[in-house]
């Protein structure tokens, strides 16, 4: 019997559980059959980043960003491309700071773009700063080996 891990559906935010070895076969979600890797950033709500950080059995690395941050929107395309390079290695997620400044303030987001990598709900690693696809790929690798 192969092992699974739990993955939370970025559309509906139910938790599957997925054979390790069918992680690259495109798993679509069990209750809205949905795709569980969409190559994008999941942007996330209070509620949606507790289920994603504490239930994704993959890591999660999150963009905490405002809409009026000019070095967050010049990364935003970066980040987005980074996504699409780190799943289903790593979940790639969004957290605007000025619609959830709860969230920015439990973990005391200074400055902005900040990019946390989470796994199994605890922070584990952190970068204050704009950067690169290929930046951004390097550091989530790094942090997750």
């Amino acid at each position: 019997m192969s092992e699974s891990i739990h993955l939370v559906c970025p559309q509906c935010e139910a938790v599957n559980r997925i054979p390790t070895n069918r992680l690259n076969d495109g798993p679509k979600c069990g209750k809205c059959r949905q795709p569980l890797f969409t190559g994008q950033p999941v942007e996330l709500t209070a509620s949606g980043f507790q289920k994603h950080t504490q239930h994704n059995d993959i890591p999660v690395l999150v963009d905490f960003w405002a809409p009026w941050c000019e070095p967050c929107k010049m990364m935003a395309p970066q980040f987005a491309q980074a996504a699409a390079q780190l799943e289903p290695l790593v979940r790639l997620a969004k957290v605007n700071t000025d619609a959830e400044q709860a969230i920015g303030a439990q973990y005391g987001i200074r400055s902005i773009p900040t990019l946390v990598l989470f796994r199994n709900g605890k922070e584990v690693a952190r970068q204050a700063g704009a950067m690169s696809t290929a930046d951004i790929v390097r550091w989530a690798i790094n942090k997750i080996s």
